[in-house]
């Protein structure tokens, strides 16, 4: 195999594949907060903020 054909072969891979894998990954990050067991962790993070406050 030469390394013309091998390069072709990586980035026909690279086109077709690798942009199926990027956007799965892409929608799996962008979803993962919006899981059912993420709810007390989310509402933690969001309220960590205001940990540290006191009332005046």
């Amino acid at each position: 195999m030469s390394t013309h054909s091998t390069y072709d072969l990586l980035r026909h891979l690279a086109d077709s594949w690798g942009l199926v894998v990027m956007t799965g990954i892409f929608l799996g990050l962008c979803l993962w907060p919006f899981r059912p067991g993420a709810k007390p962790l989310n509402r933690e993070v969001a309220n960590s903020i205001f940990k540290d406050e006191t009332d005046v």
